[in-house]
């Protein structure tokens, strides 16, 4: 089923990405863990390009037919420009990152006096010195979209608690698919 593999996918995104907000200070963790988003990412584009309407990418564009007063905080609108807000920070972040390590960690960058993939301590220490000579307003820009993805989370997980219970239940895997049409007396979807 679309949605299970969805919500598989949401898991490990998530996962992924608070690892790598976590481990900041640990380069080469922080880095592995970067370069694992960033191929989730390009899954999910790859995924939402196959033409199944549940993964389509326009349900990261909001549209604002139909906002009014009364269904302002139930509208889709409101989802879709978090969705759209963590989507453009993550890959922002992501950007920004794999062009501070401009392949290094996967071993296209950095190589050894010997001529293999870098791995001694001095490649290390060389390594930890060209970190050093990022342009700051790529770091900058990297911490500043790694904030963002923060708030954007921390705002779309909220309104979904809030506003949308049954479905964010259902993707933090505390609940089965169709037990609130059981707990209102009908019959379950799955």
């Amino acid at each position: 089923m679309v949605i299970h593999r969805l919500r598989a996918f949401h898991a490990a995104l998530a996962i992924l990405v608070l690892l790598a907000y976590l481990t900041g200070d640990d380069d080469s963790l922080h880095y592995w863990l970067g370069y694992a988003v960033a191929l989730l990412i390009l899954v999910r584009l790859i995924w939402g390009l196959a033409g199944v309407p549940q993964l389509g990418l326009m349900k990261y564009y909001p549209r604002f037919e139909g906002l009014k007063l009364n269904n302002a905080m139930t509208h889709p609108a409101i989802s879709r420009s978090l969705l759209m807000a963590i989507a453009v920070s993550l890959t922002l972040a992501v950007a920004t990152g794999i062009a501070m390590d401009q392949g290094r960690t996967l071993g296209f960058g950095l190589m050894s006096d010997s001529g293999s993939l870098a791995g001694t301590a001095s490649d290390h220490r060389r390594r930890k010195e060209h970190d050093r000579h990022h342009p700051e307003w790529l770091e900058e820009t990297h911490e500043l979209a790694g904030n963002l993805v923060v708030i954007a989370v921390s705002l779309h997980v909220t309104y979904l608690l809030i506003w949308k219970r049954p479905l964010a239940l259902f993707m933090l895997f505390l609940s089965r698919p169709g037990a609130r049409r059981r707990d209102a007396g009908g019959e379950p979807d799955a």
